[in-house]
């Protein structure tokens, strides 16, 4: 009798002991998944006891985070393995043969909610505080376990030699796409747990997309371009500065597929200052900057750098005028709307009432998308191209259509575009259709 109560009371304590290494190796693992290097690193240079642990759990996270998770997975295995034998011969002893079904019942619940969903939960609310504190033990099973985690690795890398193929190794620009995709993610989370405003998420994102940016992603198109003929008189060039409110305008001779400079106020200033009677707007002008529709807006805003440029003058294939892409509109897409003393404000996109929205076409229609919550793609930038896209022919004014629960109705059109829409928020989604008011 007193040997079954030994017996009995020896399996019981070797239990609770599995049960806490279990939650330990959980713990550990979900540490690990969570853990914020920032943070690792800022404790590491603080330097002390718990300094030198960051350090020892910065260097592991880097350099041998395949060897940590390899040597929790295989401890938690032999744990649960370990428990659930204990528990069916504890169990068999007390109550017979029903003994396996109680054990199975039992232990399972006690190993996934103790051992699994309860250290994981704790853990994750503070990963560095929990690493730092179980990484000595951690680092003694990685010792005993060294020749085994050996082997596994050796197994994983002739695997992957063996089934890798050349379809599926990835570029560099690929790889960096996807960082900067996991990236937005972890910003986005960062915002959505309150640790980032706004602001500085925005800000964040739009940099890690700035790499991805054409020159006809933020183009002006040709249409919207203020330019002035070569021929013009110092009254026309006064007129036409004072009526755009820009500082640089294009000059074009014969027609804007043929841009021969750019002229900055300051030197028309500089001019009229002399008090001169001739007047040669050639002589007053700088040399233009061109690129073409699928210039990388990082690399053009090197380019525009390097010739002291503010304007570049966007061409298509037949080498004719497509728009214009300024030092404001790059800037823009980093930081948002940059506005100035002369400068009307403009809103995009404005609530209306009624679930009703005014909205811009030549606001991107990405932004559009971001701003109704939905998913969206489109091959046009703009809200105008879309409209276009989706109706397949010039808009006109009265033209309607659905698209997911968005109703778009065009109110304003100005040369064969369109100029404003209305977007009404209908509370059931319907099939797509396009109609046209007489």
């Amino acid at each position: 009798m007193d040997s079954f109560l030994v017996v009995n009371s020896v399996s019981i304590v070797a239990l609770i002991i599995l049960f806490l290494l279990g939650s330990y190796f959980s713990g550990t693992e979900m540490a690990f998944a969570s853990v914020n290097r920032a943070k690792l690193k800022n404790i590491a240079e603080t330097g002390g006891k718990r300094g030198k642990r960051a350090a020892l759990v910065f260097d592991m996270f880097e350099n041998k985070f395949d060897e940590v998770i390899s040597t929790l997975l295989i401890c938690n295995n032999l744990v649960a393995i370990a428990a659930a034998t204990v528990s069916v011969s504890l169990f068999v002893r007390l109550i017979g043969e029903w003994g396996y079904f109680f054990s199975t019942v039992i232990i399972s619940a006690i190993v996934i909610v103790l051992t699994d969903i309860f250290p994981k939960s704790l853990t994750k609310q503070n990963p560095e505080r929990a690493i730092i504190a179980g990484v000595p033990f951690l680092i003694f099973l990685m010792v005993i376990l060294k020749p085994i985690n050996k082997g596994i690795a050796k197994m994983k890398d002739a695997l992957t030699a063996k089934f890798a193929s050349k379809e599926t190794e990835k570029t560099a620009e690929e790889e960096q796409a996807e960082l900067g995709q996991e990236i937005i993610f972890m910003v986005e989370e960062a915002e959505k747990d309150g640790s980032m405003n706004e602001e500085d998420s925005t800000l964040i994102t739009n940099a890690i997309e700035f790499n991805e940016l054409n020159a006809w992603d933020i183009i002006t198109p040709r249409v919207e371009i203020v330019s002035i003929p070569i021929t013009a008189d110092r009254d026309t060039v006064a007129q036409q500065f004072l009526d755009s409110g820009y500082s640089r305008l294009p000059v074009y001779q014969d027609s804007l597929d043929n841009i021969k400079g750019v002229v900055h106020i300051r030197d028309f200033l500089r001019h009229l200052a002399t008090k001169d009677d001739t007047f040669n707007l050639e002589s007053i002008l700088t040399t233009a900057v061109f690129t073409v529709t699928g210039a990388r807006v990082k690399e053009l805003l090197q380019l525009m750098k390097k010739q002291k440029s503010h304007i570049a003058i966007v061409t298509d294939e037949y080498g004719g005028t497509e728009g214009i892409v300024t030092m404001d509109d790059i800037l823009e897409r980093l930081v948002g709307d940059i506005w100035d003393e002369h400068d009307e404000v403009v809103e995009e996109f404005r609530d209306v009432g009624n679930n009703k929205h005014l909205i811009l076409c030549t606001s991107y229609i990405d932004d559009m998308f971001e701003y109704f919550d939905i998913k969206g793609e489109s091959e046009s930038s703009t809200v105008g191209g879309w409209i276009m896209d989706m109706l397949r022919r010039i808009p006109e004014k009265g033209d309607s259509f659905t698209f997911e629960n968005l109703l778009v109705r065009v109110t304003k059109v100005d040369q064969r575009r369109a100029v404003e829409c209305i977007v009404e928020v209908m509370e059931q989604e319907k099939e797509n259709d396009i109609s046209t008011e007489p």
